[in-house]
C-alpha cells in the first residue's frame, strides 16, 4: 500500500470532515485531496519517479500536508527538513541524499545551495498550480520502497538519514490509531514540527483516521494556543517533556476548562513523575499516555496505558501492538527483572536502515533486532523504565550513572521548572555530576537547597557535585535537551552559541 492511500481513503469515507485547520483556513478532505492531486501532476510532469528524493523545506501548514502526500502519490521519497536551519545543514542533506527536486517557500530559499543541481524547485508562495488533470497513484512495494527519509537531530555526531518504507509508516500509524482509539471525530492540537518523527506520526495517524490537524505556530504564546484548543474543540494534545514543563509553569492552563480534551501524550524523553502528577491534578478527567520511541522505529515503540499512570509512574509502558521489546545485557541475552540493559525492538515499523551508511546500519540492526542505544529495566509486570541514552551515561569512578533518575528527583522540588544533569571532566573521578537547573519565576533557591534535597533522596555517589542555575536549557527544535551542549560548557559541536547564562 502506498501511504498516499491514507488520504485517498479518508477523502472517500469522510469527504466533508475538516482535515487541516491553519491560520483561519479550514480545509476539508475533498479539498485537500484536490490540492494534492494537482501538485502530484506537476511533480509527474517534472519527471519525478519512484525512489526519487524531494526536499520538503516548509513549516507546518496546509502546503506541507499537500506537498507530503503529493510526493508520495507519484512514488517519490519525502525528505522533510527543519526550517530553522543553516545553509551548511541543508548542504549536508543535499550532498547526502542527492534530491531530484525541492518544494519550499520564498523565505527558505536563502538556505538552498546556489548550485543545487536539482531538476525542479517549486516555490509555493510564488507558484500557481493550475493543472487540473489527475495522475494515477504509483504502486509501490511497501516492504522495500522508501517513502520517507528523516534525518536524525544529530545530538551526537552528524545526522543520519533514517530510511522508512511505506510498510514502516503504515504499520506504526495503524498501531498508534489502535492504542489511542483515534477516530474521525478526533482533533489533535499540533505544536510539534512535522519534519520530526513524533510530529510526522500525528500527521499520518490523523489523516489515516479521517481526523483533524489543528496547526498552531503559537506555542511561544501559550495562552493563545490553549484558547485555540478550546475554540477548535481539540480532543488531543501531544508534546515533549519541555512542552509540559512550559504548560505547567508559564501558562494559564490551571484557569481554563477543556471540555472536549480526551487525551494527552508525551514522548521524546521522559516527563518527570512530579510533572505527570501535577498535570493530572489540573486535568483529572483527561487520559495521559506516556510513550517511547525512536526515529529508527518510525516513531513509536511503547506506551503506558492511561489507567496505569499512577501504578507505574515514570514508566514508558509496554510494547505497542505489532512490536516486540526486550532489555538485553552486554552479551545480547535478556536482562534479569530489574537489571539495567539496552532496549532492543522488533516489528514492521523498524527502519530499512541509514541512507548511504551500511556500516552504521549494521551497528544497530543486528540479528533482526533494532538495538536502540537506550538504557532501561523491566519490572516484574513487564513495564519498561528508561534510564537514558548510553551516550548520556556519567562515568564517575567505578560508577555508571544515568542522569534521568537525578533529574526526576530535582524536578520534584516545587520551585524547579526544568533540570538537566550531565557529567563534566574531573581529574580524579573521570567525571563529576553537575546539575543545570531552571527555576520558576520569583523563587530564591540556592544550590545548597538543591543539594540538601538530593542528599535526602539519592545515594551519595549520585548526588551532584555542582549546581548551576540557568535561564533555559539548550534543546533541539523537537524539544529534546542537548546534554552534550551543557557538557561542553554551553557550546555545540560547531562552536556556535547555545550558552546557558548563570543565574
Amino acid at each position: 500500500m502506498n501511504v498516499y492511500s491514507f488520504l485517498d481513503n479518508s477523502a472517500k469515507n469522510h469527504p466533508d470532515n475538516i482535515a487541516v485547520v491553519y491560520r483561519g483556513q479550514r480545509v476539508d478532505y475533498t479539498t485537500l485531496l484536490g490540492l494534492v492531486n494537482r501538485l502530484s501532476n506537476v511533480l509527474s510532469k517534472y519527471g519525478l519517479k519512484k525512489g526519487d528524493r524531494v526536499i520538503l523545506l516548509l513549516d507546518n501548514s496546509i502546503d506541507y500536508v499537500m506537498s507530503y502526500f503529493a510526493i508520495l502519490k507519484v512514488g517519490g521519497v519525502v525528505v522533510a527538513l527543519n526550517t530553522d536551519t543553516t545553509d551548511r545543514d541543508v548542504r549536508y542533506v543535499f550532498d547526502s541524499c542527492q534530491p531530484k527536486g525541492v518544494i519550499t517557500n520564498k523565505l527558505c530559499c536563502q538556505y538552498l545551495p546556489d548550485d543545487e543541481g536539482v531538476v525542479f524547485k517549486i516555490i509555493l508562495d510564488e507558484t500557481r498550480i493550475i493543472v487540473e488533470e489527475e495522475v494515477s497513484m504509483v504502486e509501490v512495494d511497501e516492504k522495500e520502497d522508501i517513502a520517507q527519509i528523516i534525518y536524525t537531530s544529530g545530538t551526537v555526531g552528524k545526522p543520519k538519514g533514517v530510511m522508512l518504507t511505506h510498510l514502516n509508516l503504515r504499520s506504526n500509524a495503524e498501531s498508534i490509531v489502535e492504542y489511542l482509539h483515534l477516530t474521525s471525530d478526533d482533533k489533535i492540537m499540533v505544536v510539534l514540527p512535522f519534519f520530526y518523527s513524533y510530529g510526522n506520526s500525528l500527521l499520518l495517524t490523523h489523516i489515516l483516521a479521517g481526523g483533524t490537524l489543528i496547526i498552531s505556530h503559537q506555542f511561544v504564546f501559550l495562552n493563545k494556543m490553549l484558547e485555540m484548543m478550546i475554540e477548535e474543540k481539540a480532543t488531543g494534545f501531544a508534546g515533549v517533556p519541555s512542552s509540559y514543563a512550559m504548560l505547567l509553569h508559564k501558562s494559564n492552563v490551571r484557569g481554563l476548562k477543556f471540555p472536549h480534551l480526551r487525551y494527552m501524550t508525551c514522548a521524546g524523553g521522559a516527563l518527570s513523575p512530579a510533572n505527570i502528577v501535577e498535570m493530572k491534578k489540573i486535568l483529572p478527567d483527561v487520559d495521559y499516555c506516556a510513550m517511547y520511541g525512536q526515529t529508527e522505529a518510525t516513531a513509536r515503540l511503547s506506551y503506558l496505558e492511561p489507567e496505569m499512570w499512577l501504578r507505574k509512574l515514570g514508566s514508558a509502558g509496554k510494547a505497542i501492538p505489532g512490536v516486540k521489546i526486550r532489555v538485553v545485557d552486554k552479551n545480547g541475552k535478556d536482562a534479569a527483572i530489574g537489571e539495567v540493559g539496552e532496549i532492543a525492538a522488533q516489528g514492521l515499523n523498524i527502519m530499512k536502515g541509514y541512507w548511504g551508511q551500511p556500516e552504521e546500519t549494521q551497528d544497530v540492526l543486528r540479528d533482526n533486532w533494532l538495538h536502540t542505544g537506550d538504557i532501561a529495566r523491566i519490572d516484574e509486570d513487564g513495564y519498561i523504565f528508561i534510564a537514558g541514552r548510553q551516550s548520556d551515561m556519567i562515568k564517575a569512578g567505578a560508577f555508571r550513572i544515568h542522569p534521568q533518575e537525578i533529574e526526576d528527583i530535582i524536578t520534584e522540588i516545587s520551585d524547579v521548572a526544568e533540570c538537566a544533569v550531565t557529567g563534566i571532566p574531573d581529574e580524579i573521578m573521570g567525571e563529576m555530576i553537575k546539575a543545570f537547573v531552571v527555576l520558576k519565576a520569583d523563587t530564591s533557591l540556592i544550590d545548597k537547597d538543591i543539594l540538601r534535597y538530593c542528599k535526602k533522596n539519592l545515594p551519595e555517589y549520585k548526588i551532584p557535585r555542582a549546581v548551576e542555575f540557568v535561564s533555559s536549557l539548550p534543546k533541539t527544535t523537537s524539544g529534546k535537551i542537548k546534554r552534550y551542549v551543557l557538557k561542553m560548557g554551553g557550546r555545540d559541536e560547531e562552536g556556535i552559541g547555545n550558552s546557558c547564562p548563570s543565574r
